[in-house]
């Protein structure tokens, strides 16, 4: 993860038409692949059946996002009749669009209906743009322009985008039963970290033993969801997130937690990451589709032991005691039980960074896109 916030200086505007529609082409390719390391890490009991199916549901929230903002800046560059501001992107650190991309976003989706009932529909436009061609010969970039805000605002008014906070939401793992046993729960949201530009995923696993069901409890829910809300901040160590969140609810007991940094992205000619990887992509020499690397760190906390201490006069309350990483000293540093990196990258990228084989390199897991988007693990 990087250790700074961006600056203004880390940002670009994408202002070429073919370079902005090669960025969205490149994330899209990207995101097709997911599904599959997902599947793999499922397959090594990396991740739980539950969790695929809500990390699957942000990468497709992710991609609704990314589908909308390509028809948004569409036709930047072109002549349309209106200024189309270029789409940022944080080309220092991330690779992805800035912060403030979203919350624009988010901004447009409130009036996304006004500007529907306001617009032509897409076959009219259609319609017209053929009767500009046949009858004047001409491009109807107008038009174009016109269609692609509506599918834009059509985008946002579905709906199931990934927004630059997306609230808490939970499934119950399993029920409290008729023997008393508590029930167990895995609370999972997301932000986009404006400070580093990336989207984050958490998950929260935990035992309810509250009087009322923590879902239908009308008083803790709101207040667990406000309070993890008010931690989604990539600068914070799970521990503290964790620790705070145990001292805050007395009948909630967090056995883990943890959390997905998706990026960064380092793509040649786009991004102006240092290091290793933007070297390997630079003497890759690979065709702009296939020269990209998507990098992502998963950090895993979790509760080794529960100690009683002492509350008010008489009573006591469960504590939670975090396991940290036992090796090299680090586990107190990351503050987590373990971080795990990973990349995904097309096949020629893999081998200059095979035959490089920079330091650092030797533990994080590489997942290799091949010939007709097969996925490999190495």
């Amino acid at each position: 993860m990087a250790s700074r916030a961006p600056t203004a200086e880390d940002h670009k505007a994408l202002r070429d038409l073919r370079a902005s529609r090669r960025y969205f082409a490149t994330f899209r390719q990207i995101l097709d692949h997911l599904p599959r390391v997902a599947a793999d890490m499922r397959a090594r009991n990396q991740l739980s059946e539950p969790e695929i199916e809500i990390l699957a549901t942000y990468l497709t929230q992710l991609g609704h996002t990314f589908h909308a903002l390509s028809m948004k800046y569409l036709l930047v560059g072109r002549d349309t009749g209106r200024p189309v501001p270029p789409l940022t992107l944080d080309t220092q650190d991330s690779g992805f669009p800035v912060f403030n991309e979203l919350l624009i976003m988010a901004n447009d989706a409130q009036q996304a209906a006004t500007h529907l009932d306001n617009m032509p529909g897409a076959e009219t436009l259609k319609r017209q743009m053929v009767d500009q061609i046949v009858a004047e010969r001409d491009i109807p970039t107008r038009l174009q322009f016109a269609l692609a805000q509506r599918l834009y605002y059509q985008e946002l008014a579905r709906g199931e985008l990934f927004w630059a906070q997306n609230d808490p939401r939970a499934i119950e793992l399993y029920g409290r039963g008729n023997t008393g046993t508590r029930s167990r729960l895995l609370i999972h949201w997301a932000v986009y970290d404006s400070q580093v530009n990336l989207p984050t995923i958490y998950l929260m696993e935990l035992e309810d033993s509250g009087r009322t069901p923590l879902l239908r409890d009308t008083r803790r829910w709101p207040e667990v969801q406000a309070h993890l809300m008010g931690q989604a901040l990539g600068g914070l160590k799970l521990l503290t997130i964790a620790k705070g969140f145990d001292d805050s609810f007395d009948d909630l007991h967090p056995k883990s937690l943890r959390r997905l940094h998706l990026g960064p992205l380092y793509a040649h000619g786009y991004t102006r990451q240092s290091g290793p990887l933007h070297e390997v992509l630079s003497e890759a020499a690979a065709s702009v589709d296939q020269n990209w690397a998507l990098a992502w760190t998963d950090e895993i906390l979790q509760s080794e032991r529960v100690i009683e201490e002492r509350a008010g006069w008489f009573g006591t309350v469960e504590r939670e005691v975090f396991a940290l990483d036992p090796f090299s000293g680090r586990g107190a540093d990351i503050g987590a039980t373990r971080m795990d990196r990973s990349i995904i990258l097309p096949e020629r990228p893999y081998q200059v960074l095979a035959e490089k084989s920079p330091p650092g390199f030797a533990q994080v897991t590489k997942y290799v896109v091949g010939t007709a988007g097969r996925v490999l693990r190495y």
